[in-house]
């Protein structure tokens, strides 16, 4: 495939092909399209013989696999949940020691998952993005295609059962039918985009009596089959006539609503919103708090027409990058690459590693998604060549006098994980 622009666009880089591939994977339309009528609007249903891959989804979790988490991994709670009848089913009740050697009281049982399994409860396993490795793999490359964080959860359902009763997400998430049937009703918001805080429990007459009204979609996805929904689109789901196993890609987006919070953090810097109120104004009365509101407002107004861009957005990043980590770093082959690293060697940036490099006087930074690093000014023109092009040889590195200089940048950047072998 060749490079796309990504949902969004604004100037934003070609997505690389491996994400086009990820992103055609859970949906049936154009990524422009896509991003224009379904994005954060109305869900896409997307069947499987829409879809680029004829095996569905079980490359990337099959229930094979999902077996060998709950059995063999040695899992931790929270990295299993399990459901009941619309409840959470205690931890207690399917969690316990790890045996000689381990001293821990939280590892999954496995008989005591098979027996809650087979009396009906659902199972969620969490976090797959950073336990199972295609789905490691897999989330990053769509992260980098909508441009957000993602997270990866398992739901194992038995033939005939419903993990959760009808309930509203506050992220967008991508389901992928791996294994079985199961049936989906959706329903539109009784709450438009909500934010995290923003949760259904709060409004669980509205989406109760929304759910027993007419459903916007009534579909059974089966194999290889994939739906789009945007946070706060009430649904439920069932298994149907045999168990079924489906991923949920959660999208943890940001919002503007975020960028309301980076703004009024940074108010703090105004002497004039620091101010205490005159003394002994009544707070209960709305004509005594009139006169301190207006004057309130006109300085928050004043101060937001001054706030810096690149301020806010310094601020979001230390919010989002850490939300999506890079590849995984094998550190053993890397230590061995730093101990055999010549000026042949060719090095590449790690996969999926955020960064920007800024001028700080003589000096650059270069600003990952964990830490700042800072190098010589001298050292810009290598670090661009690796960071934007690479694969490159050591030996070839511009803008440093010798392969000495050259070995030293790459052996900082090796260590640092910023880079890899190629």
């Amino acid at each position: 495939m060749t490079d796309i622009d990504p949902p969004g666009g604004h100037g934003r880089p070609a997505v690389p092909s491996e994400a086009a591939a990820a992103l055609a994977r859970c949906v049936s339309v154009e990524p422009a399209k896509f991003a224009a009528a379904h994005w954060g609007r109305t869900p896409l249903l997307s069947r499987a013989d829409e879809l680029p891959n004829p095996a569905g989804f079980t490359d990337l979790l099959s229930p094979a696999d999902a077996d060998e988490l709950l059995s063999r991994r040695g899992l931790r709670t929270p990295f299993l949940r399990i459901a009941k009848d619309g409840q959470l089913v205690p931890a207690a009740r399917f969690t316990g020691g790890g045996g000689a050697g381990a001293e821990i009281t939280d590892q999954v049982l496995d008989e005591r998952v098979l027996e809650l399994y087979a009396g009906g409860a659902t199972l969620v396993l969490q976090g797959l993005h950073r336990t199972w490795p295609a789905l490691i793999d897999f989330t990053r490359e769509l992260g980098t295609a909508v441009g957000q964080p993602l997270q990866v959860n398992a739901y194992l359902t038995p033939a005939g059962s419903q993990g959760f009763a009808t309930h509203y997400d506050t992220h967008d998430v991508f389901v992928l039918q791996v294994d079985g049937r199961k049936h989906w009703r959706i329903h539109p918001p009784v709450l438009p985009d909500p934010l995290e805080k923003q949760t259904w429990g709060g409004r669980a007459d509205e989406v109760a009596a929304t759910a027993d009204g007419p459903a916007a979609l009534d579909v059974v996805l089966a194999p290889g089959d994939a739906l789009y929904l945007p946070r706060g689109w009430l649904h439920s789901a069932q298994a149907q006539e045999s168990s079924s196993l489906h991923l949920t890609v959660g999208v943890r987006a940001l919002t503007r609503y975020a960028m309301v919070e980076e703004l009024l953090a940074l108010a703090a810097e105004d002497q004039r919103l620091r101010a205490t109120l005159p003394f002994g104004t009544d707070v209960a009365d709305p004509d005594a708090i009139e006169p301190e509101l207006t004057e309130t407002v006109e300085a928050l107004r004043d101060w937001l027409l001054r706030a810096d861009p690149a301020v806010v957005a310094a601020r979001l990043r230390q919010r989002a990058w850490p939300a999506a980590r890079p590849a995984p770093i094998r550190p053993l082959a890397q230590a061995a690459a730093l101990a055999a690293l010549d000026v042949d060697t060719r090095l590449a940036p790690r996969p999926g590693l955020r960064w920007r490099l800024t001028p700080r006087g003589d000096r650059v930074a270069l600003v990952l998604f964990d830490r700042t690093i800072t190098l010589p000014a001298s050292c810009a023109p290598a670090v661009h060549a690796l960071l934007d092009a690479g694969p490159v040889r050591v030996g070839d590195l511009p803008g440093l006098d010798d392969d000495a200089d050259r070995l030293t940048l790459a052996r900082r950047l090796l260590r640092e994980a910023v880079l890899v072998p190629a």
